[in-house]
């Protein structure tokens, strides 16, 4: 880990949901700095918010108050155009449900991000296999969604997220939607993939084992995050 370089600072970060005469904030007095190959997970009950601070991180959601900074660009500040872009070139996402595209093989959806992004066909593809091979994943390439398993599905979409070598991968419940056993090989290959590349890593879940995994966790508690010890954490329902 490299404690020089920070990816991400989030300073003072509020989010309000405002319903006719009548407001809710959903956190407040938000502060998270993330240096290059740090894993920080995010841990707390259910509803408390931890997708949409996921969201507002990754400037797919807005914020009322506070600043994004990453690598130095304030990502609510850029135009949507700029954000866009922003997002294919510097984060990769990984969802509870793997949203890959059913008409393309494992190997088409992992170069799309690429192929948005101006990479020529041929590097675009080699780089897709290298990523598929690190997770496992290279010789079911040419499999579509609906031929993989669930946990095939969702290691493909942990290779499509880390293709354009993103400083920052946000995960959302990455094997929320796997039995036990898929869950657990599939966390495996993703930490072996963490402790390989210099990106960092924030991750919200409710495994209790995953969480103490990472070198740091925060707990959305009373509106904002308050760290939690990892030895301690203690997985919310």
């Amino acid at each position: 880990m490299n404690n020089s370089v920070a990816v991400l600072i989030a300073k003072g970060l509020r989010k309000t949901y405002t319903s006719g005469p009548q407001s809710v904030t959903v956190w407040k007095d938000v502060d998270i700095e993330l240096a290059a190959g740090e894993t920080l997970a995010i841990v707390g009950s259910s509803g408390s918010g931890k997708t949409t601070l996921l969201n507002v991180l990754g400037g797919l959601d807005s914020l009322d108050e506070g600043q994004v900074l990453l690598a130095g660009e304030d990502v609510h500040a850029l135009g949507e155009a700029a954000r866009t872009r922003l997002r294919n070139q510097s984060i990769g996402f990984v969802y509870q449900f793997h949203h890959l595209l059913p008409e393309f093989s494992a190997l088409e959806n992992v170069m799309l991000p690429q192929l948005l992004a101006g990479i020529a066909t041929p590097l675009a593809e080699q780089r897709a296999l290298e990523c598929l091979e690190r997770l496992g994943m290279a010789s079911r390439r040419d499999h579509k969604p609906s031929e993989l398993s669930g946990g095939e599905r969702q290691r493909t979409a942990i290779a499509r997220a880390i293709v354009n070598r993103p400083r920052l991968v946000l995960m959302d419940e990455p094997t929320g939607n796997l039995d036990q056993q898929t869950a657990a090989q599939v966390e495996a290959v993703m930490l072996e993939l963490i402790e390989q590349v210099d990106t960092a890593f924030v991750l919200v879940t409710h495994d209790e084992s995953l969480a103490r995994r990472m070198n740091r966790c925060l707990r959305l508690k009373g509106q904002t995050l308050v760290p939690v010890e990892v030895d301690a954490v203690v997985a919310s329902a």
